[in-house]
């Protein structure tokens, strides 16, 4: 990897970061959790699919524990939902609207990982999509929510599937830049929140299994 592209890369990251610890914050103060259960839903859901994403690709210690800048998104993030939530609790939208760029931004930086070590573009989709949905899945099983990865009423995995696959077949044809990156993390976000509002779906794992009625979770309130 190049000097420049390793900056790139980490600031994309740092993005990713930002957007996913604001949502855990959302969530916690959802939750009325203190502001310390806050400070920990926003890591973990933020760190937590890059730590995965650099356990697995065996690189040395996760960037999260060797990057003091990975540590101060989420910190900014519940000083900022601390401050600002009482005026825009109206607005669940807004939870889903920030994962979702979470989720936008994480399933290109893994998968450019995965490729930048060398990892085939099969295995490197695969990569980037665990590194999008590992983090909601720990901050939804911390809180107590059912994970969105297996809501049948949503679609989560298929947004950043969708996202890491339009990264590596850029990568492989030499098309990736920043301007094809920013066309991919917007192809992503606008998936996921469209699939939110409009309850898109796929068929259920049996056939002739009906969904389940009105979900109530926070992620379910379409206002």
């Amino acid at each position: 990897m190049t000097f420049a592209f390793d900056i790139a890369l980490v600031w994309l990251d740092l993005a990713g970061v930002f957007f996913f610890a604001v949502s855990g914050s959302l969530l916690a103060a959802r939750k009325q959790f203190d502001i310390v259960g806050s400070l920990l839903l926003a890591s973990l859901v933020s760190l937590g699919g890059g730590v995965i994403r650099d356990i697995i690709l065996a690189a040395g210690p996760p960037a999260a524990f060797t990057n003091p800048a990975y540590l101060a998104p989420p910190v900014l993030a519940t000083v900022l939902v601390y401050f600002l939530f009482s005026s825009v609790q109206r607005f669940t939208s807004l939870l889903v609207l920030f994962d979702a760029g979470g989720l936008a931004l994480f399933c290109i930086t893994g998968t450019l990982k995965a490729l930048s070590l060398g990892m085939n573009p099969v295995a490197a989709v695969l990569l980037g999509v665990t590194t999008a949905v590992g983090g909601g899945l720990l901050r939804d099983i911390t809180a107590n929510e059912v994970p969105q990865l297996f809501d049948p009423r949503d679609l989560y995995a298929l947004p950043a599937f969708s996202g890491a696959a339009l990264t590596a077949v850029l990568w492989t044809s030499g098309g990736f830049n920043a301007l094809t990156a920013g066309a991919v993390a917007a192809v992503v976000f606008t998936f996921r929140v469209l699939a939110w509002r409009r309850s898109w779906h796929i068929p259920l794992a049996v056939h002739g299994w009906h969904r389940p009625g009105v979900d109530t979770s926070e992620y379910g309130r379409r206002d």
